[in-house]
């Protein structure tokens, strides 16, 4: 198989009047298509990292800003397969008593998530689409038709439901609304962020940052979509996937740090 090969990784500098508990999710899934290496993680000196596993398998890192500067920075080379998001046009829906216990907590509301808001508009919308991939590529052609794409749009507590009712949102918002779509129509859908880079396609001429898209359980398991696209992608890179954007958080702290500075790198070594 062909492969190409990404530099990735974040930088982030905070600012701390007290040591402020912290949690960071940046460091991708470990994928058997995807090899990685020359990967480090250094943190300002005297800062002590932890690491663990949450209840969706993702990589967490603890530790506590420390009063003043604390950096991180992250940073990993991916050879990744020369090869677009899998699809299988054939693949069909489950009934509910046929999906695996792990997919069922996935087809419920979660706190950004209004499955049960908007549970009439979905059936309304996609209820007479043939079951299967091609309904859910409707639902991922229609989140990205029906939003506006505007930075800055969202606030941290912003759910599907402003989006639909508003018309406008940023990546994490065409994800939540899609995930309430599929979830209103017995579907299992999950969050997912990482690192997305401008392989193969125009680049965007926003700053990179981390990306969020969905994936949906149809028969042969997980499918991945890009709503804000609607496309297939190259080289995409998992770090972690949970109920909604909370689940997924890059960054959660215990306290009100001054973030200073944050860049994200998802680019394509070549040469």
């Amino acid at each position: 198989m062909d492969t190409r090969l990404l530099q990735l990784g974040c930088h982030l500098r905070y600012s701390s009047q007290l040591p402020t508990a912290a949690v960071f999710q940046f460091v991708p899934k470990r994928d058997p298509r995807i090899v990685f290496d020359e990967e480090s993680l250094d943190v300002s000196e005297g800062v002590d990292l932890h690491e663990y596993h949450d209840l969706h398998g993702n990589l967490c890192h603890r530790l506590v800003l420390q009063t003043g500067v604390t950096e991180v920075v992250y940073t990993v080379r991916a050879t990744v397969p020369d090869a677009e998001d899998p699809r299988d046009p054939d693949a069909r829906e489950l009934a509910p008593g046929d999906l695996p216990d792990e997919a069922l907590v996935f087809t419920m509301p979660s706190r950004f998530v209004t499955s049960d808001v908007l549970s009439g508009q979905a059936w309304k919308l996609f209820g007479q689409h043939e079951p299967g991939m091609a309904r859910v590529e409707a639902i991922s052609g229609w989140t990205k038709n029906y939003l506006t794409y505007v930075t800055g749009a969202s606030h941290s507590r912003w759910t599907a439901l402003d989006s639909f009712t508003s018309g406008i949102g940023v990546c994490r918002d065409f994800a939540h609304l899609m995930i309430t779509m599929c979830r209103a129509l017995n579907i299992p859908a999950r969050y997912c962020a990482g690192y997305l880079p401008d392989m193969d396609v125009p680049p965007i001429p926003t700053p990179m940052d981390f990306h969020a898209w969905v994936e949906v359980y149809l028969e042969g398991g997980w499918w991945t979509f890009d709503p804000r696209h609607d496309r297939r992608r190259k080289g995409r890179v998992k770090v972690g996937h949970g109920r909604d954007a909370l689940d997924v958080a890059f960054a959660t702290t215990y306290g009100g740090p001054w973030l200073q500075y944050f860049t994200v790198t998802a680019e394509e070594i070549v040469g």
